[in-house]
């Protein structure tokens, strides 16, 4: 890295020297503009409105205009001003660090101690770790006086721009005056998925897919020229979205659903992944359409024999069957009939058996009544 301003950090009556250093560098890749007829690049001109001639950096100044009048400042009038000159990073006040709002942060650098000796350096940067806060300091870089944050970044300090106060627009937006009810299962849904997509931040799993693919076009148009196909490079162009989705609740489960790996989404995602996985040329479909076309008539043709074979074998089952039915029931008839006939002869012993017993007993008490009565008799003589 290249040092691109030298300075001190003014912390009281303490003096820390400091090289500066842009901390952050773009990752785009350079184009440049041609002539789309021959390839010529374009060049820009500084010609003057006025006379018509081409005008050299050197002899350029800048100027200000109000109400038709046109006031020119000199390169020496602008380095006049008092604070362009200044060379001093001056510290104003410390605050906590959850007070910067990160809408004021612009452009970091970092410091590196430029002195023999890095001690005041080292007391500041453990003066910071100890009270836990972030150094508001005012410094004048490239013809502007900045506001800045000093703070400490992996064991270097680090001058972090901000905005002034009236350079952050104010947000103001009719429709946020708007009420709007917003249930307790909306709110439930959309907490559960925060809570599927929380996760630690690591900037290094995120890349510029812009960056990578504007490669990809660069590479592929060095090897192939003008007969440069983009679909064949990038592949079919994606589908884009289907509006806007009405049915809040809807759209959370949907959400869900795809974060678990689950429900419809995930579902239309394998079907829509399948269905790519395909061949695209027709004669690959139709050989394959044909192949599968034989296969099912063989196995027609043998489903429809195990059917009539599975038929036979169930119809004589059922023959057998019905015999050995007819059968037992035969058999069961010719039992029923000899149990009853047995049943009917016994009952009509034991009836028998009865009504003799009941006549000799009818004839046994009519003879002891005769007797009885004869005797009666006698002694009525005697």
């Amino acid at each position: 890295m290249r040092a691109i301003w030298k300075g001190a950090i003014a912390f009281g009556l303490v003096n820390v020297p400091v090289k500066v250093y842009s901390a952050t560098e773009d990752h785009d890749i350079s184009l440049h503009q041609v002539h789309n007829a021959d390839g010529g690049r374009i060049r820009y001109q500084r010609r003057c409105e006025v006379c018509s001639e081409i005008v050299d950096y050197s002899d350029i100044e800048k100027a200000y205009e109000d109400d038709g009048r046109t006031v020119i400042l000199t390169k020496e009038e602008l380095k006049s001003i008092p604070a362009e000159n200044s060379h001093e990073i001056e510290v104003v006040q410390f605050v906590p660090s959850e007070q910067l709002d990160p809408i004021m942060f612009e452009k970091s650098y970092y410091l590196e101690p430029d002195s023999k000796s890095p001690k005041a350096y080292m007391l500041l940067r453990r003066a910071l770790e100890d009270t836990e806060r972030v150094a508001v300091v005012q410094f004048a870089l490239r013809d502007k006086t900045r506001l800045g944050a000093l703070r400490i970044r992996d064991d270097v300090l680090m001058l972090q721009a901000l905005l002034w106060a009236d350079e952050v627009r104010d947000a103001s937006f009719p429709a946020l005056d708007t009420s709007i009810r917003i249930s307790a299962q909306e709110r439930e849904m959309s907490a559960a998925l925060v809570e599927s997509m929380a996760s630690d931040f690591e900037p290094a799993q995120f890349t510029d897919d812009y960056q990578a693919q504007l490669r990809q076009l660069i590479e592929a148009k060095l090897e192939k020229g003008d007969a440069l196909d983009t679909e064949e490079t990038f592949g079919a162009e994606a589908e884009g979205g289907k509006g806007e989705v009405i049915d809040l609740m809807e759209a959370l489960k949907r959400s869900l659903d795809k974060k678990r790996g689950g429900g419809p989404a995930a579902q239309d995602t394998s079907e829509d992944e399948s269905s790519e996985d395909e061949p695209s040329g027709p004669a690959k479909r139709s050989g394959r359409s044909s192949s599968r076309s034989s296969t099912a008539k063989k196995d027609a043709e043998d489903s429809d024999a195990e059917a009539a074979k599975s038929g036979t074998a169930r119809t004589r089952s059922k023959t057998a069957g019905a015999a050995k039915t007819s059968a037992a029931s035969k058999a069961s008839t010719a039992a029923k009939t000899s149990a009853a006939s047995k049943t009917g002869t016994a009952s009509a012993a034991s009836t028998a058996s009865k009504t003799g017993a009941g006549s000799k007993t009818g004839a046994a008490s009519k003879t002891s009544t005769a007797a009885k009565s004869t005797a009666k008799t006698a002694r009525k003589g005697a």
